[in-house]
């Protein structure tokens, strides 16, 4: 028999684990060394709209929604966000208070233990930043260490490449792609599946901290060692 069997059949079985229900998200605030992760609100439409304003192709992969025409419709939408449960939506705020995007906690399904992190908007002035990836580390920390959860998935258009990169450096493993996934904003979408287990977190957060540490950082400001070699992706 195998090592995980059924005890009245011997047909191979998964593993036990522990089915305690992990916790939803809540309104935290996670800080960080380069800014904080707080729960989105109406007043961090205003700062976040001068950040995204000039640069439409951020919402290029959003199956739903954007871009928006001026900032009222902006705020509007943020307004909206806000209050939704699923997805949990946080604010992304660098040092000098600015918001500089959003990430939300969505597919939450404590029962299984499982959520994904989606949904996310880095403005120009965010995007390739050391808060960039301590946004992701903050969350993934609090996803597995705090709420308990057993896998943390990253979804995106097979078509974008920067996602998909992105998830690789972060330590997501590729799992394939859903052919005819959906249908956004008019045209077909395929979408890539990556995943993170509790079991990775340990070693997936240590190389967070390794990267973010300071030492990782020229007196230019440039890294010294990339979260991609880190993690054993391809840049």
């Amino acid at each position: 028999m195998s090592e995980h069997s059924h005890p009245a059949t011997g047909q191979p079985i998964g593993a036990p684990v522990d089915d305690r229900p992990a916790k939803p998200p809540g309104p935290v605030t996670l800080t960080g060394r380069y800014g904080r992760v707080e729960k989105l609100a109406p007043a961090h439409a205003a700062t976040l709209w001068d950040a995204v304003k000039d640069d439409d192709t951020i919402w290029t992969y959003m199956s739903q929604y954007g871009p928006f025409a001026d900032a009222g419709e902006f705020s509007t939408w943020v307004a909206q966000r806000a209050v939704l449960k699923d997805p949990y939506s946080y604010a992304i705020v660098d040092a000098a208070n600015r918001t500089l995007g959003i990430a939300t906690l969505m597919e939450i399904h404590p029962d299984m233990r499982v959520i994904e992190v989606g949904h996310i908007v880095y403005s120009p002035a965010l995007q390739r930043t050391a808060l960039a990836t301590e946004t992701q580390y903050l969350l993934a920390r609090y996803v597995f260490e705090t709420l308990g959860y057993r896998r943390y998935e990253w979804k995106c258009n097979s078509h974008n490449a920067a996602s998909r990169r992105a998830a690789l450096r972060y330590g997501f493993i590729f799992e394939g792609v859903l052919r005819q996934h959906k249908i956004a904003k008019g045209r077909n979408r395929d979408t890539a599946y990556f995943s993170m287990l509790d079991s990775e977190w340990p070693m997936r957060k240590l190389n967070f901290e390794r990267w973010l540490s300071p030492g990782n950082f020229g007196a230019d400001g440039r890294q010294k060692s990339s979260l991609s070699k880190f993690n054993g992706a391809t840049e």
